[in-house]
């Protein structure tokens, strides 16, 4: 039998395999190509897992997190792009996209007077970095609903068939 790993600082990947209760052998077995070398290189960090085998790691673990994280931290051109996102609780994703639209509804005669030139002179500057950081607090929101309901979606908390069903009829 393989042992418990005893080191402190796991990365993402190692921990989120630890918490299936599976060895790196049993991972290897589910995730299919890839080999226990290569999961044991990616989660002591000698070696950057890519794009694929994340995505993989995160179907297979149920765990579309990972994906966020590895394209926050580890992708060259989603460290640039894409914020890190931490799942919470719904009630509080809801309670911070709704302060952050109340906040935007709030601005959006000042963007309409900012913006109806199609320039953005240097006294209205702060006001549009204001407005445009309330905007982005309002995109972290929504990805953080979304990656919450992917998480219920493959926990099956929210049943799939009838949650696609009601996607299907609401496009």
């Amino acid at each position: 039998m393989a042992r418990k790993s005893t080191k402190e600082n796991k990365n993402i990947y190692q921990r989120t395999r630890e918490a299936l209760n599976l060895t790196r052998e049993e991972a290897s077995e589910l995730l299919v190509t890839m080999s226990p070398e290569r999961i044991e290189k990616i989660e002591n960090e000698r070696s950057m897992p890519h794009a694929d085998e994340v995505l993989l790691m995160s179907d297979t673990y149920r765990h579309p997190s990972l994906c966020n994280y590895y394209c926050a931290n580890q992708c060259t051109i989603g460290q640039q792009y894409v914020p890190e996102v931490k799942i919470k609780d719904l009630s509080q994703i809801v309670l911070e996209t709704l302060a952050s639209l109340n906040a935007v509804q709030k601005k959006k005669d000042r963007l309409v007077e900012i913006t109806v030139d199609g320039k953005i002179t240097g006294d209205e500057l702060a006001d549009f970095v204001n407005i445009q950081n309330e905007l982005e607090r309002i995109s972290i929101a929504v990805e953080t609903l979304q990656l919450w309901c992917e998480r219920m979606l493959d926990t099956d908390m929210i049943d799939r068939a009838q949650y696609d069903a009601c996607k299907k009829k609401s496009e």
